[in-house]
């Protein structure tokens, strides 16, 4: 049996789309930041969207850069305000820190006060003076940390301005861009691809919801607990567990230790309640609150939030524990309609502005 010889273009078009492959993997691990911050940056822009549509419709001749530059203002207020209910506290009770400072200092060396008594009963002052020479070692090369990371505080403040910038064009030039794509389509698949966008924006807003009521929840048992333990600034220790128990991943733990942590100096019991606490609470929140309430607002059954939280975290660790459920709901809803096209059954998925309360309905079938 004779073999036809591979002709030379079949091959130069391989070895074209290997070598273009390649470059685009690397340009995207090159550019991955900037790619995170994108990312980041339309979800709020699809998460703030809805409002300047509203703005937009209920003041009439109201332009949409008005609109936007209203709703961001609305917007950079609320965390101005939020900031500011953190920080103001925090500075003050700073500033009565730095002037009992001397005293805390001269007592926890006396074994006196609650963290003098909590130093006597772990030991810690006695492992102190045993090691003096190696802390001072080691304190002594902390400057190059201490220099990273203020380099990763300041790369961090460039990324939310920049971010928040990108989310800006991207709500105020979205529309225009995304009428200026679908007209290269026929009308049927462009209102069909609308439908479709505009169900994925309601599920990454489900998800964005349902992570405030997580945090809120979270915020507000946290309070309880310290403010029954007797710990003081509990509102203030509560705030900042529930905006860390925003971040996914490391947030909760992160607010429960530093919660944990204050506890502690109050007293020993008041510790130890707050880690048994937060221990409960996290298995709770995990296994039980996500799963649940995600699975409400972003329309997923509570087995396939876990699962895609878990194969997310595996995969890219943060960014994809942020990503995973809102990737996962808008899968679900592309790939339902697809095979719903498929088998002649179309799903006619609410527009935004539509009624979305209900179930979507379905096409009658073409005869």
């Amino acid at each position: 049996m004779q073999t036809r010889p591979v002709p030379v273009r079949a091959i130069l078009a391989t070895i074209g789309l290997v070598l273009a492959t390649y470059i685009g993997l690397q340009l995207v691990i090159e550019t991955r930041r900037v790619l995170i911050w994108a990312v980041i940056a339309l979800f709020f822009a699809v998460a703030l969207s809805p409002a300047v549509d509203v703005v937009q419709r209920r003041l009439t001749r109201c332009r949409r850069s008005v609109a936007t530059l209203l709703v961001f203002l609305v917007a950079v207020l609320a965390v101005g305000a939020l900031v500011a209910l953190f920080v103001t506290p925090l500075a003050q009770e700073g500033t009565r820190l730095a002037g009992r400072l001397p005293h805390l200092i001269a007592d926890a060396r006396a074994g006196r006060g609650p963290v003098g008594d909590l130093l006597e009963r772990t030991h810690a002052l006695r492992y102190v003076q045993q090691h003096h020479e190696q802390i001072r070692s080691f304190a002594t090369g902390l400057g190059t940390p201490a220099l990273a990371f203020v380099r990763s505080a300041a790369t961090t403040l460039a990324g939310a301005v920049t971010m928040f910038v990108l989310a800006y064009l991207m709500v105020l030039e979205g529309p225009k861009i995304i009428d200026g794509a679908l007209a290269l389509v026929d009308d049927a698949r462009a209102a069909r691809i609308r439908r479709v966008g505009a169900a994925c924006a309601r599920t990454v807003n489900g998800y964005l919801t349902g992570n405030l009521l997580i945090s809120v929840i979270c915020g507000v048992l946290t309070y309880v607990m310290l403010l029954l333990a007797g710990v003081p600034f509990a509102g203030l220790l509560a705030l900042f567990v529930a905006l860390a128990d925003l971040i996914p991943l490391v947030g909760a733990t992160l607010g429960a230790v530093v919660a944990s942590l204050a506890a502690f100096i109050h007293s020993l019991p008041a510790g130890i309640a707050a880690v048994v606490f937060f221990i409960v609470y996290q298995q709770v929140e995990n296994h039980l609150l996500q799963p649940v309430i995600l699975s409400r607002t972003v329309k997923l059954n509570p087995l396939t939030v876990l699962l895609a939280i878990l194969l997310a975290v595996e995969v890219a660790g943060i960014l994809g524990a942020l990503l995973a459920i809102p990737i996962a709901g808008m899968l679900k809803v592309v790939l339902r309609d697809i095979w719903a096209h498929r088998n002649g059954r179309p799903v006619q998925l609410p527009m935004r502005g539509d009624d979305a309360a209900g179930e979507p309905e379905r096409a009658p079938r073409p005869k």
